[in-house]
């Protein structure tokens, strides 16, 4: 009797078993399934992809689809890119589709926005178009646009033309870009030193006067 029930339990076992292999081995292939496609999804699907961020912040302010595919897959930071476009067109009369280039270029797309917006609204003049050109120019553009700022804030005669002109010449001149000789003053105070010593020379040694040697004269024999 306990034999039998034995068997019958081992049989029960048996069954249960083979059930769990049958239930765990779908489970196991739709957790594999996932492990391979998520990080596909990740990559593809979400906005944590830069390039896909940049494509449609861009395209949300006009810019067209040719255009904002080759900025996107051309840009270094791409966010920063989208993001220096979008600043622009928000904040200033600049179309979009012309802040593109200028904060392609730029080294710093976000500082060249700040400079862009900062000029503009303090101009509020038809000049804004060439604000893209000079804070472009700039390699501080945040400093540049201070200097403009702030120049015409106090000096009333100043024209918006007349500091961007200002401005954009003080800073080649601090940075050597526009003159053709080295400029005299380093930046920061530094001053070249060089030696102005002159090297000492070797002084003239009179050359002496050969002395002519007198010719020997011969004795004549038997005198003494």
């Amino acid at each position: 009797m306990l034999q039998s029930k034995k068997v019958v339990n081992r049989g029960r076992n048996k069954q249960g078993g083979s059930a769990s292999r049958i239930l765990t081995a779908p489970v196991l292939a739709v957790a594999g399934w996932l492990t391979m496609i998520l990080p596909s999804m990740a990559a593809t699907a979400s906005y944590s992809n830069d390039y896909r961020v940049c494509a449609a912040r861009l395209l949300s302010v006009g810019v067209t689809a040719q255009a904002a595919s080759q900025g996107c897959a051309t840009a270094l930071r791409p966010r920063d890119l989208a993001s220096c476009v979008v600043k622009i067109e928000r904040q200033t009369q600049i179309a979009a589709a012309d802040a593109l280039s200028s904060c392609g270029q730029a080294r710093r797309p976000n500082e060249l926005a700040s400079c862009v917006v900062g000029i503009s609204q303090n101009t509020q003049e038809a000049i804004n178009p060439a604000v893209l050109t000079y804070c472009g120019r700039s390699l501080l553009p945040v400093t540049y646009a201070q200097c403009v700022v702030g120049l015409r804030s106090e000096i009333d005669e100043l024209t918006p033309a007349q500091a961007l002109d200002t401005c954009i010449d003080a800073s080649d001149s601090v940075s050597g870009i526009s003159s053709s000789t080295p400029p005299s003053r380093l930046p920061g105070g530094l001053n070249p030193t060089f030696d102005t010593t002159p090297v000492p020379t070797q002084p003239n040694v009179p050359v002496q006067p050969s002395v002519p040697v007198q010719p020997s004269v011969p004795v004549q024999p038997g005198t003494k």
